[in-house]
């Protein structure tokens, strides 16, 4: 009966959210007031009932919240890999005389789960295997997930995060900046789970699917794994699809799945096998990198033969100038290719690709086009000597063993696209409301040209309201958005500039040593600069050609006139001057990590990201948590303070020894 009552509350929250959706978008009522409070009744009922709330249940909306960074968290048992196969003849030996469960091999992100007291507590990314990524937050707008469930022991499952093919595709007819940003399904869940602002993710609708218990009481004993799914699914989370099976029906199993695969709305890379017998399973015990209980199946690659037609050189945001294949429509896992990355020019001249050859493409994983083999091999592809966007010279520059075209005109349109998108961004300006799809159109309209331009644009009030996703509102905030960030510390305006290399630590290092105007700056030379902590040659080297060049002092000078810039105070008492910190847990005193790191470092203190033999002070205030940067301070002798001893040391009093 529970198992009933799950499923309708499901169903309920379905409807409940798609009127008032509907609604609120002042479109047609799809329900009266009357039948929505009857449903919301019989759905508050049931919560009440099951002890049970789904995490998008209209009766308990999440708020919202930003962080200044992702922490890290060591997982309580290692986060492993699978073994892989492309043979059903393995698969069949694998499972041998055993009974198995096959099930989807879902294409996104794994994600571990931990419930204590029947509450989400902690959600953390696989990251390495050991360590992962903090994403509670995030998953708390998950869409199918409970946020309540009526266990009341701690549970700690790992499953899949994905957005559906469905919602991959509404997603980027709504949104040029995802269609842009990402090229499938799983990129964008990768994206979106690992978001600083939980916002963002609930309008992504993320799903989770959960495939495995990790950790549970006395009272949560299964004999199969089959029997942990159930039980899971009756506390309303939605689990792998899968089948039971034997040695004897195993490949009818695979081949229905490959039917199935081809119009399922989630996802997938291939299908898993893991024994049901969970006492089995565990007998077999894992070897460094693999489990031995179960083993993944990964899709034959369909293959077709087609036509290479012509190299589209397509210029991106960083200069990079990439080729794509664009060759004679073919049919690949049911749908129609005509096109695919190459990637760089190594891979085109390993390919030897020439107009008019014979080329077997194929989708990696059935999703991304590739190139197999090119069966002809003329090589006579040229590498274009001027870039398709602006027709300036272009040049092979070698990145990390690779060969890749790049555009050597610096007011490149492409580029001037991601000098502006950095202006604006959250760390530089923290300019919200001009999206790169925004920046793109105003740049189209020649509004603007110039990152000083952006200040300008209060002239165009009536272009922007008739602009698609603007509005009189919209146009309001931006505005406000903009006069906000022209008050703007000295070290963030210098950030915002986008030199190459200098990050808004090594602007905030410079400025503390030199705060000079922004103007004077190119008053600096190479050796004053290398006499900072932290900075060589190269990093100079780049900081002073960038003021050097007439044009970028032109626009500092516009800058300096603009905004309203904060000088750091006196540098004369540095009272942290050496000391490095590693800043790891939650913060209750400090609003978030990066606040705390700018007070650390206003005293000439460092922070970095991991304890090593170089850190004086690891802030953490779980003194005796068992994480492993406790573990490693404790190993080299490194004191560990609370938020509140760190506080004391910032005020420049002494802290227990």
């Amino acid at each position: 009966m529970e198992q009933q009552a799950v499923e309708r509350m499901k169903e309920l929250v379905e409807r409940l959210n798609e009127a008032a959706r509907v609604y609120y978008q002042g479109q047609d009522e799809i329900m009266s007031n009357y039948e929505y409070d009857k449903l919301y009744d019989e759905l508050e009922q049931l919560e009440k009932d099951t002890g049970i709330v789904m995490s998008a249940s209209p009766t308990s909306h999440v708020g919202y919240e930003t962080i200044s960074e992702l922490p890290k968290e060591a997982h309580i048992a290692p986060m492993l890999s699978l073994d892989k196969t492309k043979e059903v003849e393995e698969l069949t030996a694998f499972l041998g005389e055993q009974e198995g469960l096959l099930s989807l091999k879902l294409d996104g992100l794994s994600v571990i789960l931990t419930y204590e007291g029947g509450r989400l507590a902690k959600a953390l990314t696989r990251g390495n295997g050991e360590i992962g990524e903090v994403i509670t937050n995030n998953a708390r707008t998950f869409v199918n997930i409970p946020g309540q469930i009526s266990y009341a022991g701690t549970l700690v499952i790992r499953g899949e995060a994905l957005i559906r093919y469905s919602d991959f595709e509404r997603l980027n007819t709504q949104t040029a900046e995802i269609s842009e940003k990402y090229k499938n399904p799983r990129n964008l869940c990768s994206g979106s789970v690992r978001q600083l602002n939980n916002e963002i993710t609930a309008k992504r609708h993320v799903h989770f699917y959960v495939y495995n218990i990790i950790s549970a009481g006395e009272d949560a004993r299964f004999a199969t794994k089959k029997e942990e799914l159930d039980w899971l699914s009756g506390f309303g989370f939605d689990v792998v699809p899968y089948k039971k099976v034997k040695g004897v029906n195993l490949p009818a199993a695979v081949e229905q799945f490959s039917k199935e695969v081809t119009t399922c709305d989630l996802p997938s890379d291939g299908l898993v096998l893991t024994f049901d017998d969970i006492a089995y399973s565990a007998s077999l015990g894992r070897t460094a990198k693999f489990p031995r209980d179960s083993l993944a199946f990964k899709w034959q690659d369909e293959l077709a033969d087609t036509t290479l037609q012509e190299i589209e050189w397509s210029a991106s945001r960083t200069g990079l100038i990439n080729p794509v294949a664009i060759f004679e429509p073919v049919e690949l896992e049911g749908t129609t290719v005509s096109r695919a990355s190459v990637h760089n020019i190594s891979i085109l001249k390993e390919l030897k690709l020439g107009i008019g050859d014979t080329i077997s493409v194929y989708k990696a994983n059935m999703i991304i086009p590739q190139i197999y083999e090119n069966k002809i091999r003329s090589g006579n592809c040229k590498i274009p000597d001027r870039c398709p966007v602006c027709e300036e010279e272009t040049e092979l520059v070698n990145e990390n063993g690779s060969i890749v075209l790049m555009c050597k005109n610096p007011d490149c349109y492409a580029k001037k696209i991601k000098s502006l998108s950095h202006f604006v961004s959250r760390d530089a300006m923290n300019i919200d409301g001009l999206s790169e799809a925004t920046l793109e159109k105003l740049i189209n309209m020649k509004l603007i040209h110039s990152v000083s331009d952006i200040f300008h644009l209060a002239q165009y009030k009536d272009v922007f309201v008739e602009m698609e996703g603007f509005g009189e509102k919209s146009f309001q905030n931006l505005m406000e958005a903009i006069e906000r960030a022209k008050d703007v510390p000295l070290e963030k305006m210098i950030y915002s500039l986008g030199i190459k290399g200098i990050g808004l630590s090594m602007a905030r290092l410079i400025v503390r040593t030199y705060p000079f105007t922004p103007s004077e700056m190119n008053q600096l030379t190479v050796e004053q600069l290398c006499e900072i902590d932290g900075i060589g040659e190269v990093l100079a080297r780049s900081f002073v050609d960038f003021f050097a060049n007439e044009k970028n002092q032109e626009l500092v000078e516009q800058l300096e006139h603009i905004l309203r810039i904060q000088y750091p105070e006196s540098v004369s008492e540095q009272p942290l001057e050496g000391k490095t910190f590693v800043i790891t847990g939650s913060l209750s005193h400090f609003d978030n990590r990066s606040q705390c790191k700018e007070r650390i470092e206003a005293l000439g203190g460092k922070v970095a990201g991991s304890v090593s033999s170089r850190t004086d002070y690891l802030v953490n205030n779980d003194i005796h948590s068992s994480s492993s940067k406790n573990k490693k301070a404790k190993e080299l002798n490194i004191p560990i303070l609370t938020e509140e001893e760190l506080l004391v040391l910032l005020s420049g009093e002494p802290v227990r020894g």
